[in-house]
């Protein structure tokens, strides 16, 4: 374990998962948190919190407060819950554009609005200049769990199929070219969105979804290796399948990136019984948010906690955990 805090322990990457098994879990463990999910299941509610700290704040496609309520709203959604109530803690630096924080607060205003979420309670503090960067937003969400749906890794089982809700990779490419002056095509944007309709409406069509999960940071390839380990079976996806827009994949192959390890702020992944698997991605393609969904790949008989890529050759490459995130503060 490294002695001191890196940018990578905030990644969502091995290092995040060091940190929270071997420093943080030991101090707090209880039934509730071991389930590792995006949220809490208590009784009959959910609960989630999360920290904002994205760099540059504002970015095509969104800014922090719509990324805050956004990712808030999702957290709650991928547990089987009808998000209802957001707090909202703002920590400012001193100096920063008054102008900015009402564009900002707009933001979250409108992403509430649209995901029919109510902001009840929340907290200002302001810290010297110098002693932040700019703002950093902190959240909590509740939510009422859906009469019969239970997410959980335990009801995954062979044969079940794999689906991912869009194009990957939008998020941590967007913000990526803000930062450094890039120039991306109008297309190109972050994918920040609320999800709770679109889940609402899979779990519609099929209440016995085993698993839905957030695909932030870390990507897919963070996301399906904790789903893999959690059930103890090998997940196997076809690189052919997983959506991924050209130019998305083009930065990739100039700076050397792997687009499953890019973070998003809009897509999620389910996984589902077979036999009703066209049924969920047809209900996923009728909704704005899930127009591009893709059946990617299927879980295996094989009782191996890894994740297999199959590549447009036929050859099969595994799929780590990555270290770190490509693109630190994406979120």
């Amino acid at each position: 374990m490294i002695e001191k805090i890196t940018l990578a322990h905030g990644a969502g990457g091995k290092f995040s998962s060091d940190l929270l098994h071997e420093i943080i879990l030991p101090h707090f463990d209880n039934s509730i948190l071991s389930e590792l999910h995006d949220g809490a299941k208590i009784g009959k509610l959910a609960m989630t919190t999360d920290s904002y700290v994205v760099r540059p704040i504002f970015f095509r496609g969104g800014d922090i407060g719509k990324l805050s309520i956004c990712g808030t709203v999702n957290d709650l959604a991928v547990t089987g819950a009808v998000p209802k109530y957001i707090s909202v803690g703002l920590i400012i630096e001193e100096g920063f554009a008054l102008d900015d924080l009402k564009k900002i607060l707009q933001s979250m205003s409108m992403a509430a609005n649209e995901a029919g979420v109510k902001i009840v309670t929340g907290d200002t503090k302001v810290v010297g200049k110098g002693q932040a960067d700019g703002i950093f937003i902190n959240t909590a969400g509740i939510g009422e769990l859906i009469d019969g749906v239970d997410i959980s890794a335990k009801k995954i089982c062979a044969g079940m199929k794999i689906i991912v809700s869009g194009f990957i990779g939008d998020h941590s490419t967007t913000i990526l070219a803000e930062r450094h002056g890039l120039q991306l095509p109008p297309n190109i944007k972050s994918d920040c969105a609320p999800l709770n309709k679109l889940v609402s409406e899979m779990l519609a069509v099929e209440p016995n979804i085993a698993m839905l999960r957030d695909v932030t940071r870390g990507g897919l390839a963070a996301v399906l290796n904790e789903i893999s380990q959690a059930a103890n079976l090998e997940i196997v996806i076809e690189e052919i399948n997983i959506p991924v827009r050209a130019e998305v994949q083009g930065v990739c192959d100039i700076l050397g990136f792997d687009v499953l390890e890019l973070a998003n702020e809009g897509k999620i992944i389910a996984i589902v019984p077979a036999d009703s698997a066209q049924n969920v991605l047809a209900a996923m393609k009728n909704n704005s948010y899930g127009k591009n969904s893709a059946i990617i790949g299927e879980v295996t008989e094989n009782k191996s906690a890894r994740v297999g890529l199959k590549t447009k050759i036929g050859s099969i490459r595994i799929v780590d955990t990555p270290l770190g995130n490509l693109v630190p503060r994406i979120c």
